[in-house]
């Protein structure tokens, strides 16, 4: 199992399911998304693509769902979030040939 960022705070895994990456840059990238694994936090952070070898640190700094931001995003809901961080190069749009790409990661601890 991948160590996540957040596992000695009482972690909580979540997944985005990513349907489209919209901008990318050097270290942002804009997409829209499904939960399948949450309620997925604004400041989760994402270490790991499934069944992929390369790593990613990304944080969640952005959650937008209809038009308006949100702190959390509940499983089956899509959204539009941003990421930043390391590995943003790695994301990718879903494909009928490569289906969507699951990006796994945690919450940030509760106060």
């Amino acid at each position: 199992m991948t160590e996540h960022a957040y596992r000695d705070k009482q972690a909580v895994e979540v997944e985005l399911q990513i349907d489209q990456v919209t901008v990318v840059t050097a270290t942002e990238a804009t997409a829209t998304v499904r939960c399948t694994l949450g309620p997925v936090r604004r400041g989760a952070r994402f270490d790991h693509i499934r069944d992929a070898v390369e790593t990613i640190d990304l944080e969640l700094t952005e959650i937008r769902a209809y038009h308006r931001a949100v702190e959390e995003l509940d499983p089956v809901h899509t959204a539009l979030v941003t990421l930043r961080g390391r590995g943003v190069r790695h994301l990718t749009s879903a494909t009928p040939g490569s289906g969507w790409q699951v990006i796994q990661g945690t919450n940030p601890p509760t106060s």
